[in-house]
């Protein structure tokens, strides 16, 4: 029996709440993580650090001398790897084990600043150290890239035209996509922990400025948090459509 495309059949209850609970966190996340940004970069640390200070002065404590810290300019839109907020574009690039950080980080005394620089540095150290969940996330990347864009519309192309294959290949691609956001989680949260310990333990944040930096990262961390619970329900709603078409 042919497979007709109902424009209302988005339209019910559950497909859409997976799809707008999950954007009311997202956008919950980002208000978060810009408004701690904007109130932490005004605050600076007593120690006159500057972000990429901090990021060289973590990379020592950990024993790494093959890393280089960069001056970049802020894209639009960017905050790490996936943050969405302010406009920084702070990461880790592994392939050419440097530390890029944005102009309102690498020069910046501010607490946020430092909190930014030393996570991206904890990124640096988890790869130094062979951090398991790095190896388990890098497993998975090359089938994550073209899931998280190409598997969800292969998945629903099969479902318009009804056919069985495309469906599970597209589902299968896209569930790599969120295997690697899940993973994330645990790699993101442990790069903020690292970074957190080594500003409190040589001092180079005290009391209200550690709980400054604090307020960043976690808030920083929250936008994975959504960005993962947004792909589960897209993931959701493709099991749903598929099961419905039957």
């Amino acid at each position: 029996m042919p497979f007709y495309f109902n424009p209302l059949y988005m339209s019910n209850n559950s497909t859409l709440l997976l799809w707008f609970l999950p954007l009311l966190f997202a956008i919950f996340a980002q208000i978060k993580v810009s408004s701690a940004f904007k109130k932490y970069s005004k605050v600076p640390n007593q120690r006159g650090m500057t972000g990429a200070q901090a990021a060289q002065f973590m990379l020592n404590e950990a024993g790494i001398h093959d890393v280089k810290i960069e001056h970049i300019k802020s894209m639009p839109g960017q905050f790490g790897q996936r943050r969405g907020a302010a406009s920084l574009s702070d990461h880790f690039d592994p392939r050419s084990k440097t530390i890029r950080l944005s102009e309102g980080v690498y020069n910046s005394t501010s607490v946020a600043a430092l909190g930014i620089a030393a996570h991206e540095a904890g990124h640096a150290v988890q790869y130094h150290q062979q951090y398991a969940p790095i190896k388990a996330r890098n497993a998975i990347l090359k089938p994550a890239q073209f899931g998280s864009t190409g598997g969800f519309y292969l998945a629903f192309f099969g479902i318009l035209f009804s056919m069985q294959p495309l469906i599970w290949i597209g589902i299968a691609l896209f569930t790599c996509a969120v295997l690697f956001q899940l993973i994330t989680l645990p790699v993101e949260f442990d790069a903020s922990r690292r970074a957190m310990r080594t500003l409190s333990d040589t001092g180079m944040l005290y009391g209200d400025e550690l709980k400054g930096a604090r307020k960043v990262l976690s808030a920083a961390a929250m936008t994975y948090v959504a960005a993962l619970a947004s792909s589960i329900g897209n993931l959701l709603r493709l099991l749903l459509m598929s099961s419905r078409r039957r």
